[in-house]
C-alpha cells in the first residue's frame, strides 16, 4: 500500500479526536521516499522573553517501502505522539524517553506496532508503476464575485497562511482546496502568495471535479 495527503490528513483528524482529546495542531504534510526513516516530526522555536515557543510543525511520512495500511497508522502514531510532546512543551528525558514511552505503550495497547526504532528488515521496496510514480500538486481554486475563476498551485509550506487570509478578501466569492497529480498544474509555478491563473468556467469546473478535496 501506499498512501497519499487526503490518507494522512483524514486519519490524523481521527487520531486527534480518538487518542488526544483533538489538542493537537494541524502539523503541516508532506511524503517522501526516504529509507531510513518511516516517519519524521519537525518544528520550528521561537524564543521572546525568555520563553520558547514551538511553531510549524510538520509530519512527515515515508512512500519508499510498501507496507499494510497498519503499519503507515502506527508511524503516523509515532509521529503524532512526538507532536504532543512538543506542543505540550514538555521537556522528556530523551528524543524517545520515558514520557515517549509511556505513551507509546498506551497506544500500543490498543493494538498498535508503535516502536521506538525504525525496522525496515522484512519491508519491500514500493515499485510505483507511471500512474502512482506522479507529482502531487496543492491546488487552490477561487471563484470571485464577478464570475472570474482561478487555478493556483501553491507551495505546501505556504498553504496554512494563504488559507487564514482567504476569508479576509471580500471580492472572493468561495474557495477550495485540493490535492492533484493533474500534469496539467506542472506548468504552473508552485507560489508563495495570491496570484494564479485565470481559467474558464467551464475548465474551472473540469478540474475540480476531477481532484481530491483538502480540509485545514
Amino acid at each position: 500500500m501506499q498512501i497519499d495527503i487526503h490518507w494522512l490528513e483524514n486519519w490524523f483528524d481521527r487520531f486527534n479526536a480518538q487518542y488526544f482529546d483533538n489538542n493537537l495542531p494541524k502539523p503541516r504534510f508532506h511524503i517522501g521516499r526516504a529509507r531510513t526513516q518511516l516517519g519524521t516530526m519537525s518544528f520550528k522555536r521561537k524564543r521572546t522573553w525568555g520563553r520558547t515557543t514551538r511553531y510549524d510543525f510538520a509530519i512527515g511520512i515515508s512512500n519508499y517501502y510498501d507496507q499494510p495500511e497498519h503499519g503507515f497508522k502506527s508511524v503516523l502514531l509515532h509521529e503524532m505522539i512526538h507532536l504532543a510532546i512538543a506542543h505540550s512543551g514538555v521537556r522528556d528525558t530523551s528524543p524517545h524517553g520515558v514520557l515517549f514511552q509511556k505513551m507509546m505503550r498506551q497506544l500500543n495497547h490498543d493494538g498498535w506496532d508503535i516502536r521506538v526504532s525504525t525496522r525496515t528488515q522484512g519491508l519491500e521496496y514500493a515499485k510505483l508503476d507511471k500512474e502512482e510514480n506522479k507529482r502531487e500538486f496543492v491546488v487552490l481554486a477561487i471563484e470571485m464575485s464577478d464570475g472570474r475563476c482561478f487555478l493556483s498551485s501553491v507551495n505546501p509550506k505556504c498553504a496554512h497562511q494563504l488559507n487564514a487570509e482567504l476569508s479576509r478578501i471580500k471580492e472572493i466569492a468561495h474557495f477550495a482546496w485540493y490535492v492533484t497529480t493533474d500534469k496539467w498544474f506542472e506548468r504552473m509555478p508552485r507560489v508563495r502568495s495570491f496570484r494564479g491563473r485565470r481559467v474558464s468556467s467551464q475548465l474551472f469546473k473540469e478540474k475540480t471535479e476531477a481532484m481530491k478535496p483538502l480540509l485545514f
